[in-house]
């Protein structure tokens, strides 16, 4: 199959087309390096040091034996992607080239404004080129877990069915996302499902959990290999960045009571999810929502799996809560469906503890890297608008 990856440089992108390459199928991808743009704009980089992008292509085609076509460009340049699409003639289109950070996004105006415009303008620009080069394809897009928000009550795939004075419907579920970020992903999933209906593409959008792990299989041994590992309040995601400062001998630090739930799954899990979704595309016009994950966990708990396996390999990990920069519940229901990738065929690969050993003897060789940058592992951006570093809380020990 051929499968176009825009965002390809990223933590995911660089990832899938490795372990799709595996697999055999044919691999194109877009990028304009903008992340780590975004993460040195944070005054950090890659715990992992990634290579130049003619690098890593180099080394793509040494391990698989196959290139990438790969060309760098803006996804909110209209005829850049249709361009693009006319070249490659795309059968899967996997979209990751959006702004991630939903404290990035919250930093001030100039980054909200930027992070909806990126990120709404690059979809619509895909779904038009779709609409006008390759009607047939099938659009992976990925959402995040953060566009349901924490509601009181279960949460389908996307879609549920509800009565209201008599008369039934099925809708879609009510989004309540929390940062300027999670709601350009809402307004993707509204305009993606008004594409679908009207012009009769078909999409997966893909509701994301936390995604952690510094590998997965196909990178072997080969750094060049390495997907990006970030840790900075902006870019590295939870588990990602307790991992990082039990490395370095920092306080593992949750925010506030800890207590909020979310769904997680290791980097390997993801990428077997996502390619199930490829290789099992919906029916014309149709769209069609995965939720995405392994398990869900409180953020304290995955502080304690971290903590747990850090001191098993000899590192002293405490736990340190801080304040909550953001507006957020932390004590809240959470029982979100994932039925429809388990039905497809998906077999999470590892428990969370064998893949955090793993991610843990990883960034060993990579401490000093992570030492350099510490200073940028505790936030201060804040959903108040302000700029202040947290404060850690009493210390703690027990959730």
């Amino acid at each position: 199959m051929r499968v176009f990856i825009a965002g390809i440089d990223g933590y995911l992108g660089w990832a899938l087309a490795q372990y799709l390459a595996a697999r055999g199928h044919e691999i194109a991808g877009a990028d304009l390096f903008l992340r780590r743009r975004w993460v040195e704009e944070m005054n950090s980089w890659s715990a992992t040091p990634i290579r130049p992008m003619e690098e890593r292509l180099r080394a793509f085609k040494e391990r698989f034996g196959k290139e990438i076509l790969f060309k760098r460009g803006d996804l909110r340049d209209y005829e850049f992607v249709e361009n693009f699409f006319r070249e490659f003639q795309p059968e899967a289109i996997v979209h990751f080239g959006e702004m991630p950070s939903a404290p990035y996004s919250m930093i001030d105006v100039d980054h909200c404004v930027f992070t909806q415009t990126n990120n709404i303008v690059g979809t619509l620009n895909i779904l038009y080129a779709m609409k006008t080069v390759c009607p047939e394809a099938h659009l992976v897009k990925l959402g995040t877990m953060g566009e349901y928000g924490t509601p009181n009550i279960d949460i389908p795939e996307g879609f549920f069915e509800i009565e209201y004075r008599g008369r039934k419907d099925v809708l879609p579920f009510p989004r309540q996302a929390g940062s300027w970020y999670h709601w350009s992903k809402v307004h993707d999933s509204n305009n993606i499902m008004f594409a679908c209906r009207i012009w009769g593409l078909r999409s997966t959008d893909i509701m994301q959990g936390v995604v952690f792990g510094t590998r997965i299989d196909e990178m072997g041994d080969d750094e060049r290999l390495l997907t990006r590992f970030d840790f900075d309040q902006c870019f590295g995601t939870a588990v990602n960045r307790f991992c990082a400062q039990a490395v370095i001998g920092h306080p593992l630090t949750p925010f506030g009571k800890g207590h909020q739930k979310r769904g997680f799954l290791p980097l390997r899990d993801s990428m077997q999810c996502l390619t199930i979704a490829i290789e099992n595309p919906p029916k014309e016009g149709e769209y069609r929502v995965f939720n995405q994950f392994q398990e869900v966990y409180t953020v304290y708990e995955l502080a304690e799996k971290v903590q747990k396996v850090a001191n098993e390999l000899g590192f002293n990990a405490v736990i340190q809560p801080i304040e909550n920069p953001r507006k957020e519940l932390e004590e809240h229901y959470y029982n979100p469906d994932h039925r429809h990738l388990l039905d497809l065929g998906y077999q999470p690969t590892t428990d969370v503890e064998s893949e955090l050993r793993v991610m843990l003897q990883d960034l060993m060789k990579y401490r000093d890297r992570i030492e350099a940058k510490k200073d940028v592992i505790l936030p201060d951006v804040r959903w108040d608008g302000t700029r202040r570093k947290s404060q850690f809380l009493v210390p703690t020990q027990a959730s």
